[in-house]
């Protein structure tokens, strides 16, 4: 069956020094196909999903606890590594310092 709602993990990251400040600006780490930036045309592929992607939805189910390897992708986010960031669609940091 198919939820009517559906719950989404977000990736974000800034460039503030506190990120606590209520100014603080949080950018989104956009995905290949994974929904996001409403303006954007929902991409179609098939027969198959790209696989982090379709990870993410099932981890919006449960908690990182019961999903550890989110937080090793934030890590590797933080750490701009090349190779993580390859699997996104935007990198929105890129050129810039990392989050």
């Amino acid at each position: 069956s198919i939820t009517k709602e559906r719950t989404e993990v977000i990736l974000q990251g800034t460039s503030s020094l506190d990120p606590n400040d209520p100014a603080a600006v949080w950018e989104d780490f956009e995905f290949k196909c994974k929904p996001g930036d409403l303006r954007r045309r929902p991409c179609l592929i098939s027969p198959y999903h790209y696989r982090l992607d379709w990870l993410m939805w099932f981890a919006a189910f449960q908690t990182y606890e019961q999903n550890e390897w989110i937080i090793h992708l934030a890590g590797k986010l933080l750490a701009q590594e090349e190779e993580t960031l390859s699997l996104l669609a935007t990198n929105p940091f890129a050129g810039r310092d990392p989050p």
